[in-house]
């Protein structure tokens, strides 16, 4: 059982005054920050390491798909700690577990080594995991439900911030100090010369992770001060009964919401992942991948972020499944024109996918534990579970990417964004827990 899973619909409504805690949300949405900002840093990781190690589109994919498998083996396991030992000593663990994973890649650069900076990356993803299971539902029960949707993304926006910094950040210190050698000019080396290259290349990850793990471990301490209230609608309460055949799989809206988490996530983190590489190439954007990585944060991330703080005002005008629903049918018409052509059209269409990929985190979210009451912190936990996308989409889009090329792989995000399509117009509540 996740965390909150035994609330009454008092219980939720005793959060309403929003007035009361913008301090605890303002420090929530800090974590926010930092998990946008670690996760899009391997967007960046993916063509360094590619190149360092002379890897294929499906072995470099091994990045995304540890990263995110975290999510499926931690999401439960998570909420069942979190509900027994409270929201603040998680999110202090769950940050310390960050800085480890971080601090890790140090003597990954330093050996170097593939298998472990994808060891680093699952730690890091461990303890972003407790953060997340957590978060989400906290921030959509801090306030009325039906500006749920509203809140989450507003706080998410935060979350894209990060995400703009990140391969800003990461382009410059990662790719910008490191050579990048191609397959056949790694050929004509000495065994000695490659390695020579391999330990100068990976040695540019060593001071950016390293800053980052003490971030890490000081914010955990600042939290671990912080007077957070106690939000039994976040964190494991009292209990509250429900209807004895009452079960999470009863809820359609939840489980067509999983799936819809799960094809987000992997859409979203498929386009990303391949993006410096997809305009590296000539007959898209011939961009180096420094310059590719800066259109990655400020147009792909950054255009996420606008649509985040612009969709925090829309959600609050416009049925959020109809946003939902136009925004995924816009996604999927940008990802067909971009694999139908070349040059700037196709560079700039995929770019414009992250404006309207902004809100349908928080909005599938949302949508997903509708009408839920006591299941609701269950159900958080089977949505986050669902964020492994992130892992099987993009390794399956290195797959295909290594037999048709990165252009037409595109073919499984435009699968993804029809099926949000689908749960948007079809995924509403059937019944309504008590």
């Amino acid at each position: 059982m996740a965390i909150g899973t035994q609330q009454t619909s008092q219980t939720y409504s005793a959060t309403d005054n929003g007035r009361n805690y913008r301090g605890p949300l303002a420090m929530v949405t800090t974590l926010f920050f930092m998990w946008g900002f670690l996760t899009s840093l391997n967007d960046v990781l993916i063509p360094h390491l590619k190149s360092i190690f002379d890897l294929n589109y499906f072995e470099v994919m091994l990045v995304q798909f540890f990263f995110f498998l975290a999510y499926a083996v931690v999401s439960i396991p998570s909420g069942i700690v979190i509900e027994r030992i409270g929201y603040k000593p998680s999110m202090v663990g769950g940050l310390m577990i960050m800085g480890l994973g971080a601090v890790l890649f140090v003597p990954a650069a330093m050996v170097p080594s593939f298998s472990l900076f994808l060891v680093a990356l699952t730690i890091l993803a461990t303890g972003i995991t407790v953060l997340q299971v957590s978060a989400n539902p906290y921030v959509a029960v801090l306030g009325p439900a039906s500006t749920a949707s509203s809140r989450l993304t507003l706080t998410q926006a935060f979350n894209s911030l990060g995400t703009v910094i990140g391969p800003s950040l990461g382009s410059t210190v990662i790719l910008g100090g490191a050579v990048a050698l191609t397959a056949e000019q790694l050929k004509g080396l000495t065994p000695d010369a490659v390695h020579a290259y391999r330990l100068h290349a990976a040695s540019t990850v060593k001071m950016p992770y390293f800053a980052i793990a003490v971030a890490l471990v000081v914010l955990g301490i600042v939290i671990g001060r912080f007077r957070l209230p106690h939000i039994p609608a976040a964190e494991g309460g009292h209990a509250a009964e429900k209807g004895a055949h009452d079960s999470i799989w009863h809820h359609r809206n939840l489980v067509m919401g999983a799936l819809a988490i799960f094809t987000y996530v992997g859409g979203e983190v498929a386009i990303g992942s391949f993006m410096i590489n997809y305009l590296h190439e000539p007959e898209i954007g011939n961009l180096t991948p420094k310059v590719a990585g800066h259109y990655l944060a400020y147009g792909y991330w950054g255009g996420a972020m606008v649509g985040r703080f612009l969709g925090s005002w829309v959600l609050r005008k416009v049925s959020p499944r109809l946003v939902l629903a136009s925004n995924a049918l816009v996604n999927t018409v940008l990802v067909i024109v971009s694999m139908t052509t070349t040059g700037p059209v196709a560079m700039w269409t995929i770019i414009l996918v992250g404006f309207f990929n902004s809100i349908m985190f928080p909005t599938i979210f949302t949508l997903g534990i509708e009408g839920l009451g006591p299941l609701t912190g269950e159900a958080s936990g089977l949505l986050n579970t669902a964020i492994v996308g992130g892992a099987v989409v993009p390794l399956a889009q290195g797959f295909i990417a290594d037999r048709v090329g990165v252009h037409h792989a595109l073919i499984l995000p435009v699968i993804c964004y029809l099926y949000i399509v689908l749960f948007a117009l079809r995924g509403k509540p059937r019944v309504q827990a008590a």
